[in-house]
């Protein structure tokens, strides 16, 4: 593209502020200088132009032909221009499909999801929520939230948003007796996470307790739910707990918490990186989940 050798873009707005206006005194007003500094960009146009472009008479400014023609050229310009940026605007944010595991969902990113939409109304999203870890492939979606041990992963964006730490729950009726004891309690299971219980006991020093006893559930969610109706103890996942916690329909049965090397991650692929909406998405709940990591980037 060739250099263009353009009149200085000062000059121009003034003067286009001054054509619709055939004042200074409002031209200068609407741009915020004095009528001084709008005369000056005025004469600076006409010399960079050689010609005038305004007839100064009592009855105060008139366009001269060189003028009108210039004004035309210079409104449709702006106009353009104010187009074009109010487009790039809103077309900032570009539509989202994010898959997420669904207790994660349910109990941390569907509560912060009007707090997202008042911090972004303009934020597109598409949530699909599954149980199964193959559901959610970043290949999939724009950005995933599922379960992985955060270590670098090549071409992936990885950002931890939550330690995976479990410990077990109950209703209230099972402490009223004192501690609760768990070879005689039914221990509720999640089939998606089939060892929870025996890595638990083990961790407490419950060796000797058969961890066989009781029902099993397809999620996580629906064995708290167990748990709550009075059927056993749930092992459920630490940071997922607050909101269960709060409404009293289930207690912490043990205190004691069992570490692991897994992460509720969100995890997209690096060539998203830079994308408006994708960054957006993140950089929301890394402000929300305070308990969140650095990005890692393999």
């Amino acid at each position: 593209m060739s250099w263009r050798r353009l009149p200085p873009l000062h000059a121009i707005r003034a003067f286009e502020a001054v054509a619709r206006h055939l004042s200074m005194t409002r031209a200068a007003g609407e741009l915020g200088v004095t009528p001084g500094a709008v005369s000056r960009h005025i004469r600076a146009l006409e010399e960079h132009m050689a010609t005038a472009l305004f007839v100064r008479r009592a009855s105060g400014l008139v366009l001269t032909p060189a003028g009108e023609t210039l004004a035309e050229a210079t409104r449709e310009g702006l106009d353009r221009i104010a187009d074009a940026a109010g487009g790039l605007k809103l077309r900032r944010f570009r539509r989202l499909a994010i898959g997420a595991y669904g207790f994660f969902a349910s109990r941390m990113l569907l509560p912060l999801w009007p707090a997202l939409r008042a911090a972004h109304p303009d934020l597109e999203i598409d949530l699909h929520t599954s149980l199964n870890p193959l559901d959610l492939l970043p290949g999939r979606f724009d950005a995933v939230i599922a379960v992985s041990d955060a270590a670098p992963r090549a071409g992936l964006v990885t950002v931890p948003l939550a330690p995976i730490r479990t410990l077990p729950v109950c209703a209230p009726e099972w402490l009223k007796q004192g501690e609760v004891d768990f070879q005689a309690t039914p221990l509720l299971h999640a089939r998606a996470r089939p060892d929870d219980w025996r890595r638990w006991l083990d961790h407490a020093g419950f060796g000797a307790v058969s961890a066989q006893t009781g029902g099993s559930f397809e999620s996580i969610g629906m064995a708290i739910e167990a748990a709550a109706a009075g059927l056993g103890c749930a092992m459920a996942i630490e940071a997922l707990l607050p909101a269960d916690l709060a409404t009293r329909r289930i207690v912490v049965a043990h205190p004691l918490v069992r570490p692991t090397t897994r992460y509720f991650v969100l995890q997209y692929d690096a060539r998203f990186e830079g994308d408006a909406a994708v960054s957006a998405f993140v950089s929301f709940l890394r402000e929300r989940l305070p308990s969140s990591g650095r990005t890692r980037e393999a």
